[in-house]
């Protein structure tokens, strides 16, 4: 005997029903805001970094451009002019050319020992005076030098027992 109602064989069987999950949704919150997180240390991070981004102008350009560069630093490529370079009180003038036009270089400090003229030299720094006789004030400069490197000669002969 079976007591109750009979269910048709063929009807769906009913779903258990799921009781809402806070626990989920507080890990959705969590996640997404520690990838706000990461996007918004990411911007400040490439803000940042772009402030020490120094720019890289040949004479030619630099002049060509001095209205827009005003004050910003930047690093100016060219050769030593030879017959400019006059040591100052405070480090070295000398001037800079790409071969068509050429820049009064005022560096403050000691120059490096493969300073000299005609050497290719990148000057890091900014203008100090407007065009014509625009003088670039640098501290620091960079000498490009030979790619072949060849140790010194050593004598091996020495020192050693007979």
């Amino acid at each position: 005997m079976t007591t109750g109602l009979a269910t048709p064989p063929d009807a769906p069987a009913p779903t258990p029903r799921i009781p809402p999950a806070p626990r989920r949704r507080g890990r959705y919150v969590v996640a997404v805001g520690g990838c706000v997180l990461a996007i918004v240390a990411i911007v400040f991070l490439a803000i940042e970094l772009s402030g020490n981004v120094v720019y890289f102008r040949t004479v030619s350009e630099a002049v060509a451009q001095h209205k827009d560069l005003g004050t910003d630093r930047f690093r100016l490529a060219g050769a030593v002019v030879p017959g400019t370079i006059v040591e100052t009180a405070r480090g070295v003038r000398f001037d800079v050319t790409d071969g068509k036009h050429t820049v009064a270089v005022d560096h403050t400090g000691d120059p490096p020992d493969l300073f000299k003229p005609k050497a290719p030299v990148v000057v890091e720094g900014h203008f100090r005076t407007a065009l014509p006789g625009a003088v670039f004030v640098s501290d620091r400069i960079l000498i490009k030098h030979g790619s072949e490197y060849s140790p010194p000669k050593v004598d091996t002969s020495k020192g050693k027992s007979s």
